[in-house]
Order: structure tokens, then C-alpha cells, then sequence
């Protein structure tokens, strides 16, 4: 692996700054501010209660897309000038990292400005999320990296789905995670694990999710790896 080929890649990608650095934090303002006109003319909760939005996953939706479009868009035209298949791929999870550091600070740093502020003044909470986002920044931080991280790498893995077998192979694709997530459903009713799952959420914390997370993130990598050694263009 030549790791400098593989940061020249990750530069490569940073030509287009706006789709890929300033675009994720727009939508994010964008919603951000749709949910405050929002919650200017909801009652304000009483002392002690917050209202959760619960929109700050659109910064999530939009590591996806950033992901599925890195191969879709750049992937032709790097293999075109002789990049080979494993730098472009290390580059580009390295660009995902990179980016997923820095957007889950910013994340994690406007916490504190929001319980400063009274939740913005309308005791909103939008970028403290119950259970998943709501400890010390540094476990905020490190909770949004690696959450960032698995929806581009998701994305990535999507978008060598759909250069290798096209739309069929896309909705395969998809097809195949419903119907795993409808088994792992319907295996916990027809056993009654129902509470042992519940269970097992409620005494895991976030860093032990985190934690899974950043393993099923790895997993998303490989298996885009594997795909991606296989594909022509």
C-alpha cells in the first residue's frame, strides 16, 4: 500500500470542498434552522423538560451520500489515470475519517452552547441526543466520528454496489439488509428474546455501542474492499 498515494487521493477528492466539506455542515444548518422556526412558535416546555428534534441525523443521511457519491462520481476517472483500486479506496476511507473527526467535534462542541444558551432559548436539544449524545464531549466526539465514519463507509459500499451490477445489484443489495434485519425481527418474536434484547440495550453503554459501532464500520470497509477488487469499469 503507498500511503501517499493514497493522501494524494483523499486531495483529490477535496478539489470539490464544497460537496464534500461544506455541503454535510448546510444541510445540518438548514435543518437546524427549519427546527427552530419550528420550535419559535411551539410552547416552550416547562423547567426541567427539553424538546428533542431529533433531526440531527440528517448530517448522518448526508455522510451517506457523500460516501455513495465519492465512487460514483471520482472513482472512473482516478482508475482512468492510473490509480490503483486499493489506494483510491484507502484514500477515500482516509478522506472519510478525516472528515467524520472534524464534523463530530463541531458536533460535540455545540453542546455545550446549547445548555449555555437554555436550548437556543426554547429549551431545544438539538444536538444533544438522549442516551446516544448526551455525555462528555470527548465520548460525543468519539460517538460522532465513528457514527459519521459508518454511514460513508455504508455510502462507499452502496456506490460499488451500483458500478459493479447496477440498479439491479443495488436493490439486491438493499433487499439483502431488509430482509437480515426482518430475520433478526422475526427470529426475536418467534423466540420471545424480546426482553433479553431490551435488556441487553438498556445495560450496554454508549461507549460499548460506540464500540460495536466502530466494528460493524470496519465491516462495512471490508466488505466494500472486497467489492471494489473485483469491479470493472
Amino acid at each position: 500500500m503507498n500511503w501517499s498515494t493514497a493522501v494524494k487521493v483523499a486531495r483529490y477528492h477535496l478539489a470539490d470542498r464544497f460537496t464534500f466539506v461544506a455541503a454535510p455542515l448546510l444541510v445540518q444548518a438548514f435543518t437546524f434552522a427549519v427546527n427552530l422556526m419550528i420550535f419559535v412558535g411551539a410552547p416552550v416546555p416547562g423547567p426541567g423538560r427539553a424538546s428533542y428534534s431529533g433531526a440531527l441525523g440528517a448530517i448522518y443521511v448526508a455522510f451517506a451520500v457523500l460516501g455513495a457519491r465519492s465512487i460514483s462520481r471520482r472513482l472512473p476517472f482516478a482508475l482512468a489515470i492510473g490509480v490503483s483500486r486499493r489506494s483510491f479506496y484507502a484514500g477515500t476511507a482516509l478522506l472519510a475519517g478525516a472528515l467524520a473527526a472534524v464534523d463530530g467535534l463541531i458536533l460535540a462542541l455545540l453542546q455545550p452552547a446549547e445548555s449555555a444558551t437554555g436550548g437556543w432559548g426554547l429549551r431545544l436539544d438539538f444536538f444533544r441526543v438522549p442516551y446516544l449524545l448526551d455525555g462528555p464531549w470527548y465520548l460525543t466526539w468519539l460517538t460522532s466520528l465513528v457514527g459519521l465514519a459508518l454511514m460513508f463507509a455504508w455510502g462507499m459500499w452502496f456506490g460499488l454496489i451500483f458500478r459493479r451490477w447496477n440498479w439491479a445489484g443495488l436493490a439486491a443489495f438493499a433487499a439483502v439488509q431488509i430482509a437480515a434485519l426482518g430475520a433478526g425481527l422475526g427470529i426475536a418474536a418467534r423466540t420471545d428474546a424480546w426482553h433479553g434484547v431490551g435488556r441487553f440495550f438498556t445495560d450496554l453503554t454508549i461507549a460499548g455501542l460506540t464500540g460495536a459501532l466502530a466494528v460493524l464500520a470496519v465491516a462495512m470497509l471490508a466488505g466494500g474492499y472486497t467489492t471494489i477488487r473485483r469491479l470493472a469499469i
